[in-house]
């Protein structure tokens, strides 16, 4: 028996063949008879027969191929972060194929077990996939301790296409991309799974059962690629004598939203997140005002309404206020450019501007082109990524694929921060992104991966762009990326491409009903994307209701609030001085915080209910949504069900309207067609 007085994680090693590690919150047992591990928490939520897989030379090996499972190592660690611990370690082994190994961590208190793999030979070997935990065995505890059906959680491997978290329920075949939440609807009991290290592997979640009522496989691995990853190659090998799969989180919690921040944390402590020291962005961006014909009018005129007529409202952060260009800034003579940027800093706004760094939108006539910042040396067709055999590979979006790792590519980098950073940006949105993490034959031999290549392209670019080397703040922003990994930025738009319609508030929000957890943790805040009170470039005027519904979904999501109108529409200029103006409204912006879903189980549709407790303030924000634009709508919201005191009594505050009220045990509102509401909550002296 491993005992330390310091921590309360024993392992108990009394038996030949059996060993428990536990702790107050979670029970590993690992057999070494059968090399089978086993996890649960109390005697309902478990997953138990755990095994893990290679593949090697073709074929797939897992603990059960392997003749002796013993015991190789167990120490008491410390991980910032994490805290104290222990850590095991169990060995396979049998003859001709490399050793497994299996580590297991366990930290005092924590309702979670970190879990890696590890292959070793004398010589060098080479894996692409590498499961980390298989096993027929999962069980969901619920209220009454019974196990529960569960209702599992899909998370895209990125924002592209309008893609969609998805909930889905046995039977099925589903894969999620870095987590899943294996929930119960009613209790909201849940187990967490998901990769804690995004370096090196693209870690997939498979998911099976042809019966109704349980899971009958799941497969939680690295070496991830499909449609959804974008990759038209096999996920790249990872080479040496010793090849280490990613570590792994599975963690169990009373309320499966807890777990995803808490899996969100976990992470943090792995690698930081890209510390943030300004308020939160409020501002402007162009694209859905003018998308391709963007021109100086627009930009400068836009900055102008802002400073005489909107700001005088309260429309700002800390007197900051950001001017952003999107796509098609190259519209702008030098001349114009220069004249734009000086007009916006004579009004006291902050320049940002747009670009693309791993994806070429040139014509194959355009190969040729030299590369900016590589003096001759380089053209596009030389550092676009290619396949195995030398080919360029397909386009994605309609752009193709930069190697990232390609010195023409760094130098590329170097030549458009620079110039950023000389004509005084203080933002920058990176578009595009999952471009650079496609598998492929990259220019540098040592990088062999999609993840990889992506994160020393990121990690160049984002150093370019330190505050430490500029000399100034400097916001980053990710809009379409993968979700991991996440070091570079300070926010990620939570969603594919938003603009001013119901449907589009609607989407937005299916994101933020089961990605508001990132916010805080991987960066310090989601992005909503462009709020159109009025009209977007591509679309209709919207309603007064549904245009209203549109920023209030922007204002709930933690947040980036960049507005996307075109003010030389009357109408759009109406709305804005109707309702930036609206203070209390524009303080939950100001918070930077983000509400989390009442209800989680809708299977591609958003929760119409949010909520976010102020602790500091000792109050409560609900906000609820009609997603019909044609009928009324009326919702019966349960207080103790939203995490409120149910017997409490309440001043009620509708933010929108000023009006007030009292409420106890159940909120009951009646919305227009296509209406949302925030209410301010405060609980009443007794």
């Amino acid at each position: 028996m491993l005992t330390d007085s310091a921590t309360t994680v024993k392992v108990n090693t009394d038996t030949a063949s059996l060993i428990r590690v536990t702790n107050d919150e979670v029970n590993l047992e690992i057999d070494l008879g059968t090399g089978e591990a086993s996890v649960a928490r109390g005697n309902t939520s478990h997953v138990k027969g755990i095994r893990s897989a290679f593949r090697w030379q073709g074929r797939e090996y897992n603990t059960e191929h392997y003749q002796s499972h013993t015991l190789k190592s167990q120490e008491v660690v410390v991980r910032e972060g994490f805290g104290k611990g222990v850590h095991v370690v169990i060995l396979h082994e049998t003859s001709l194929l490399p050793q497994l190994e299996q580590h297991f961590y366990i930290y005092e208190s924590s309702s979670f077990v970190l879990m890696q793999i590890v292959i070793a030979s004398d010589e060098e070997i080479k894996a692409n996939r590498m499961a980390v935990l298989q096993t027929k065995s999962v069980s969901l505890g619920g209220e009454s301790g019974q196990p529960e059906e569960p209702s599992i959680l899909r998370v895209p491997y990125d924002n592209d296409k309008w893609v969609r978290y998805t909930v889905v329920k046995p039977p099925m075949d589903t894969e999620s991309y870095e987590v899943t939440a294996l929930f119960a609807p009613e209790s909201w009991q849940g187990i967490i799974m998901g990769s804690i290290t995004h370096k090196v592997w693209k870690t997939g979640i498979r998911i099976k059962s042809e019966r109704s009522g349980g899971i009958e496989e799941l497969d939680l691995y690295g070496g991830a690629v499909s449609e959804m990853t974008r990759d038209f190659q096999p996920h790249g090998y990872v080479k040496g004598t010793r090849v280490e799969s990613p570590l792994v989180f599975v963690g169990f919690y009373d309320d499966y939203r807890k777990g995803l921040e808490a899996y969100g944390q976990a992470n943090t402590w792995i690698e930081a997140p890209l510390s943030w020291d300004g308020g939160v962005p409020i501002g402007w961006n162009s694209w859905s005002a003018a998308m391709a014909e963007l021109d100086y009018d627009l930009y400068t005129s836009t900055s102008n309404f802002l400073k005489n007529e909107v700001q005088p409202l309260g429309f700002q952060n800390e007197d900051t206020l950001y001017i952003n260009f999107d796509a098609f800034w190259d519209n702008f003579t030098p001349e114009e450019m220069k004249n734009a940027l000086d007009l916006v800093r004579e009004n006291g706004h902050r320049p940002g501007t747009y670009w693309t760094p791993f994806a070429f939108w040139g014509s194959p006539a355009q190969f040729g082109d030299l590369v900016e910042g590589t003096n001759g040396k380089y053209t596009y067709g030389d550092i676009l990524l290619r396949d195995s055999e030398g080919e360029i590979l397909p386009d994605v979006d309609g752009g193709l694929a930069i190697d990232p790792t390609h010195p023409g590519n760094l130098q590329r980098i170097d030549w458009y921060t620079n110039k950023f950073i000389s004509e005084g940006f203080e933002y920058v949105k990176l578009d595009f992104l999952a471009h650079g993490a496609l598998e492929g034959q990259h220019y540098n031999p040592e990088i062999t991966t999609g993840i990889a290549a992506y994160h020393y392209g990121m990690t160049y670019l984002q150093n370019k762009l330190s505050p430490e080397v500029i000399g100034r703040p400097f916001f980053i922003n990710l809009s379409i990326a993968p979700l991991f990994p996440y070091a570079f930025a300070h926010s990620r738009r939570v969603s594919c491409d938003v603009f001013g319609t119901l449907h589009d508030t609607e989407y937005l929000l299916n994101s933020l009903t089961h990605g508001w957890w990132m916010s805080h943790t991987l960066y310090h805040y989601n992005d909503p994307d462009h709020s159109v009170l009025y009209k977007s470039h591509n679309q209709d005027a919207t309603g007064w209701h549904e245009g209203r519904s549109r920023l209030t979904a922007s204002v709930i999501a933690g947040t980036v609030l960049l507005l996307g109108d075109d003010f030389r529409k009357e109408e759009a200029a109406a709305r804005a001085k109707a309702w930036l103006g609206n203070k209390e409204i524009m303080d939950v912006a100001r918070l930077g915080k983000t509400f989390h879903p009442v209800e989680g189980d809708l299977g591609k549709q958003a929760s119409d209910t949010f909520v976010l407790e102020d602790a500091e303030d000792d109050v409560f924000y609900l906000a609820v949504f009609n997603y019909d634009a044609a009928n009324s709508a009326h919702k019966s919201i349960s207080l103790e069900r939203a995490g409120l005191k149910g017997q409490t009594a309440y001043q009620l505050l509708d933010l929108w309207e000023g009006t007030q009220g009292e409420t106890a045990g159940e909120l009951v509102v009646t919305l227009e067609p296509a209406e949302s509401k925030i209410f301010k909550l405060t609980a009443k002296a007794n």
